[in-house]
């Protein structure tokens, strides 16, 4: 894996509703609050957090899908906020995005042949009708899908199929950085593995850098090189995907640990309850916005944002050298610790949010 820099965003905020619209008479939505992040050429860099955290408006934001509220990315050197004209169309063709959903992204009315070879259309316009089709083959074969597949449509696949076709679509541009939100959650379990695989590979023998929107931490520790933890628009922790999963040192990233069940039924030790839902991300608490749910705040966090501090591994905690060697408070409310990580974990792995009602938790998905 290269150091050298790819992919830069500096400062990123994105809320919504804070230029007029629907949401103008209202507070803005702070979907990403100051975000900065620097992806190395060939890793695979990971965001993961709950639903709502603001990861795939991040993710719509560096690809310019969504236009920033403040700050800049960049790509190469290039900024993708300001990029305009064939600078601009330079750059969709190095940056390519896989959808969660690969049923929805994925233009009923197409073929296949068409779908996959549209973008050659636009970046390889010089080549022949029957060049691109030779390509288009090409392209299926290396996602593991046959020549003749171009002559279906996408009804006719299952999920793990048409997902890539979606792949295949995003590779014909000859992309060196691919951003995927989510782009196993939406697949049988079965068949995620084989996606993961995919992409892996595809990293491997084409020196691609990927981007991945997840919040299953099994998938991630499975293929990232690096993760970052978003929690209500803001990195609460960023590092080499091992170390963070191995030795979190947030109270957040020890809590979406902790709700991963243990093969053997057992519970994990020394681990913090997360309780309480997600705050309203158009009012979020001041100074730590994690706070309001942290076994461990203390009024310093209350009213001082920690900032993201460290080298290789970073954490945005005020006491998070204190935290490691504490014992684990007791909950705050009258809850089973199993069935309260089991109601996380469903949570994250199905995009849901956890409801306390009756000092009971579930999920709601």
């Amino acid at each position: 894996m290269s150091g050298d820099v790819i992919l830069e965003a500096v400062n990123v905020v994105k809320h919504f509703g804070a230029n007029g619209g629907w949401l103008s008479n209202k507070r803005p939505v702070q979907a990403v609050d100051g975000v900065s992040v620097q992806i190395r050429q060939g890793e695979t860099f990971a965001i993961v957090g709950e639903s709502g955290c603001g990861k795939s408006t991040l993710a719509r934001v560096l690809m310019r899908l969504l236009e920033p509220t403040e700050g800049s990315v960049k790509f190469d050197g290039t900024d993708v906020s300001h990029a305009q004209g064939n600078d601009l169309k330079s750059l969709r063709g190095d940056m390519q995005f896989v959808f969660q959903d690969p049923f929805s992204s994925l233009n009923p009315r197409m073929s296949v042949g068409r779908l996959v070879g549209e973008p050659l259309e636009v970046h390889a316009p010089d080549l022949t009708p029957q060049e691109r089709r030779t390509r288009v083959a090409a392209l299926l074969r290396k996602v593991g899908l046959r020549a003749e597949h171009a002559d279906h449509y996408p009804h006719e696949f299952s999920g793990g199929q048409r997902q890539r076709i979606g792949i295949a679509r995003a590779l014909a541009a000859e992309p060196r950085l691919i951003i995927g939100d989510e782009p196993v959650s939406a697949l049988d379990v079965s068949v995620q593995a084989q996606v993961i695989n995919l992409l892996a590979d595809l990293r491997r023998d084409l020196g691609l850098t990927l981007v991945v929107i997840a919040h299953d931490l099994g998938v991630i520790r499975h293929m990232s090189d690096r993760v970052a933890v978003m929690y209500l628009g803001r990195f609460v922790e960023v590092g080499d995907a091992e170390d963070v999963l191995s030795r979190p040192r947030h109270p957040y990233t020890q809590a979406l640990m902790a709700a991963i069940p243990m093969m053997d039924g057992t519970d994990r030790e020394k681990a913090p309850e997360l309780l309480g839902e997600l705050p309203n991300p158009s009012d979020p608490p001041s100074g730590c916005r994690f706070h309001t749910r942290c076994p461990y705040a203390r009024p310093l966090c209350q009213t001082e944002s920690p900032a993201l501090t460290g080298e290789a591994h970073q954490t945005a905690c005020h006491f998070w050298e204190e935290i490691a060697g504490a014992p684990v408070p007791a909950p705050t409310r009258k809850s089973e610790t199993a069935e309260a990580r089991f109601a996380l974990y469903r949570a994250a792995t199905t995009g849901g949010t956890v409801i306390h009602n009756n000092n009971s938790p579930t999920a709601e998905d």
